[in-house]
């Protein structure tokens, strides 16, 4: 028998988890994956959604995610992200609640990695992904509907069949739903939705989010003024092929997903915005932490050979900001064979600090 719960089977360490203020706890941080997802609480009565029919899932729940692999770390070693006591309790208090949780630290210090991290533990498919630009906007994460390609299609049907011979082409062809529009569709499990470096957008799109994430509901205008005998229409999602059916152009979530917002902290987001999420501050790693990274990623070897550099770019950090990525690629090339009279100079370069 295994004593100690932080090597146990994530099952076991779920059965032997303190009860009473932590039994709330779904997920623990420590990349294992398991079923912890089926203990998660009714949401209350305000965040309660409901959202019907439900679609089945298009991923298994064991589904693959290539991001999470690079982000996390070869299964053969450990994982790369271990979250600590703040960033588990805050995780959990974002799923027990139904609310999005605002991520802000430095570059580098794992913030989008904390998503593929819940995804992969509570096996909740792969990350919906939406990277944030200054032109980004709410329909832009919700749907695009391709009006060109569908009339293209029915002046060739035309040109083939004869004036007025040939159906109209299926409108649900030519709409995909965004990151977002896929988290909320209706289904048992919810979706991890990670909306990247919100501090990058216009800025009204906080603004505009807020509607969605009170509501966990939007609609599809073009699909909601289709005529009676037509109650549903069959669209693609953003991360797979196969189309879903979505009733009166009406889109309602039946479990709210797990949206994940980060923030390098370069503007403020309005209050109301703040009031709607959990915030979550995430501190740089230190030398325990980076170890861990390094070996994740390429092996313990690399930790071992690696410590002058590690100690270096901890000195740099004490200077200004330094982001992980710069500490692997450093002890990336420093362990490829490179000459050391080459590599002095692309070491300075590599773990200089960004500002």
């Amino acid at each position: 028998m295994n004593d100690d719960p932080e090597n146990a089977p994530a099952e076991d360490q779920i059965a032997q988890a303190p009860r009473g203020d932590k039994d709330w706890h779904i997920y623990l941080g420590t990349g294992t994956p398991h079923d912890g997802i089926r203990r998660l609480r009714p949401p209350p009565p305000w965040r309660a959604f409901g959202g019907l029919p439900l679609i089945k899932p298009q991923f298994p729940e064991s589904a693959g995610d290539e991001a999470a692999g690079r982000r996390l770390g070869a299964p053969q070693r450990a994982m790369v992200y271990r979250a600590d006591s703040e960033v588990v309790d805050m995780v959990n208090a974002a799923l027990l609640l139904r609310r999005p949780l605002l991520v802000t630290g430095k570059p580098g210090t794992g913030k989008s990695t904390l998503a593929y991290s819940i995804a992969y533990e509570l096996k909740l498919g792969p990350v919906l992904h939406w990277a944030i630009t200054s032109r980004s906007t709410l329909a832009e994460g919700l749907y695009q509907y391709d009006a060109l390609a569908r009339l293209q299609e029915a002046s060739l049907r035309q040109t083939v069949g004869g004036t007025g011979s040939a159906q109209p082409p299926d409108i649900g062809r030519f709409i995909r739903l965004g990151p977002l529009g896929t988290a909320l569709l209706p289904q048992e499990r919810p979706r991890v939705l990670l909306i990247d470096e919100l501090d990058k957008s216009d800025i009204d799109l906080p603004n505009d989010l807020l509607h969605v994430f009170e509501e966990g509901h939007f609609t599809i205008s073009e699909l909601a003024r289709l005529p009676g005998d037509q109650p549903a229409a069959e669209v693609f999602t953003a991360d797979g092929d196969h189309p879903v059916p979505v009733q009166r152009g009406q889109v309602t979530c039946h479990a709210f997903p797990v949206v994940v917002i980060t923030s390098n902290g370069e503007r403020e987001f309005p209050p109301a915005f703040h009031r709607r999420c959990m915030r979550l501050d995430i501190k740089p790693p230190d030398a325990t932490k980076l170890a861990a990274i390094v070996t994740a990623q390429l092996g313990e070897d690399a930790v071992s050979r690696a410590e002058p550099i590690l100690e270096r770019f901890l000195q740099n950090r004490e200077r200004g900001n330094i982001a992980t990525d710069q500490l692997l690629n450093a002890i990336y090339f420093a362990t490829a064979g490179a000459p050391s009279t080459e590599w002095d100079a692309i070491e300075r370069m590599l773990l200089t600090p960004i500002d």
